[in-house]
């Protein structure tokens, strides 16, 4: 998973992507903002679904999508055929996630609304009725508050069936769960313990049998940031080079200390970041996007291609 907003170019998404599919990634996500969310003004960003419409140009096998986009953004009936054209040119490989928005800062600069949460989650919920209609209903009403569509029928209906999978992003609380109940194919929550992990399944498995769902029909995943070395030695160099990237002090000699600051990332040598993962796995997380920052660090992505996908797989 990629924070795309903190200067990452064509030519990195290009060589990102390959990477992905060379190493056996199944995904490469990327975040869906306009401003660097670390106040950096001279880092950019291309728009993320002009992102994945290209990248799935330039793919073959690789699963795209984002993490997650703002319902604040676009209007719903324009980011469900966004997905579409996407899921059209890769031949069935898109994902959207879908969220309320939460950086004022870039909404501001670029003229969005930004109303408070309890009037973005209602943008969120009709966002999300709008989209999932717009993909799976050949002609359909809808007047909502925030939105009015009239006899749509929108064509041509996405590759994938039903529909692409709609990923709703939050922390579990009765609203978002709620939605993800009603209308997700899958939760996304981020920088969890595995302890919080097994709570929000639960709220979510509860959410799901209120909806008269059955609650393994939701899947669930998690974004964490992450630090892996082959060994101790190139794991705390590579927290120096974290620091770096953002902003930071040289650690120095208190590598270690950093290391340990970053909790709850997944932070280690590849045994103990996969014995990480699974303590993840058994609270209840099906799938884990891992959250590179060093976009540059290809010897990363090499050494989870090498020693830990492999040995999740079994």
């Amino acid at each position: 998973m990629i924070e795309g907003q903190e200067g990452v170019s064509w030519a990195d998404w290009v060589a990102l992507a390959q990477a992905c599919e060379r190493l056996g990634f199944e995904a490469l996500f990327r975040s869906d903002h306009y401003l660097s969310v670390d106040g950096r003004g001279h880092r950019g960003s291309l728009d993320a679904w002009a992102t994945v419409c290209a990248l799935s140009a330039v793919t073959g096998h690789l699963r795209l999508g984002t993490l997650v986009s703002p319902a604040t953004f676009r209007h719903p009936s324009n980011l469900a055929k966004l997905v579409v054209s996407a899921d059209h040119i890769s031949g069935g490989r898109v994902e959207l996630g879908l969220g309320t928005g939460w950086l004022e800062a870039e909404h501001s600069a670029y003229g969005f609304p930004f109303p408070p949460l309890r009037e973005r989650m209602a943008i969120l919920s009709e966002q999300l009725e709008i989209v999932h209609r717009q993909w799976t209903e050949h002609t359909f009403d809808f007047s909502g508050a925030h939105y009015r569509i009239e006899s749509l029928d929108a064509r041509p209906k996405p590759v994938q069936r039903p529909h692409p999978p709609l990923i709703l992003g939050g922390s579990a609380g009765p609203r978002s769960a709620g939605l993800a109940a009603r209308w997700a194919d899958e939760y996304n929550t981020i920088y969890v313990t595995p302890e919080d992990a097994r709570a929000r399944r639960r709220a979510l498995d509860e959410a799901c049998e209120h909806e008269g769902r059955d609650p393994r029909t939701l899947g669930f995943s998690m974004m964490n940031g992450f630090l892996i070395g082959a060994d101790d030695d190139e794991l705390r160099a590579r927290a120096r080079r974290l620091a770096q990237w953002r902003g930071e002090p040289d650690p120095g000699d208190d590598a270690d200390g950093y290391l340990g600051g970053l909790e709850p990332w997944i932070v280690g040598t590849p045994d103990a970041f996969c014995a990480r993962l699974r303590e993840y796995e058994a609270a209840g997380i099906e799938r884990v996007m891992l959250q590179h920052h060093l976009v540059e660090d290809f010897d990363a992505l090499e050494l989870i291609g090498r020693a830990v996908i492999p040995a999740l797989a079994t």
